[in-house]
């Protein structure tokens, strides 16, 4: 079982930047892995970004690419996913996730949700 704590939303400016956190629990986290999903109102959840279990190898929806990076330091048990030149379609509820089978860009690919923080970019 593993348990995750999103952290770092709010609301910034466009052009701006975040840093948003994902805290697991559990000691077999550095076997996951791991993704960023965001939800839009009125939209559906959608892939953001992913990372591998070793941190080697990444996957950006194509609108975030060369803008976002996600990371992960397995002595913390934390994935991040630093976001720069934020738009106003960029704002969201972000979900990190959790995978068992590796990585993935669809949600039934993940086996653990976190609760979300939203992201809110003005113009």
């Amino acid at each position: 079982q593993v348990q995750l704590v999103e952290s770092g939303g709010g609301l910034v400016q466009a052009g701006g930047s975040l840093r948003l956190s994902c805290q697991a629990s559990g000691r077999t986290f550095s076997s996951y892995g791991m993704g960023w999903f965001r939800q839009a109102p009125g939209k559906e959840r959608e892939f953001v970004a992913a990372i591998k279990w070793s941190g080697g190898s990444s996957y950006y929806l194509d609108s975030v690419k060369g803008r976002f990076i996600i990371s992960r330091d397995n002595a913390k048990n934390t994935v991040y996913l630093q976001m720069n030149s934020l738009r106003p379609e960029d704002t969201a509820i972000y979900y990190c996730a959790a995978s068992r089978s590796g990585w993935g860009i669809h949600i039934h690919e993940y086996d653990y949700w976190g609760q979300g923080t939203q992201v809110t970019v003005s113009s």
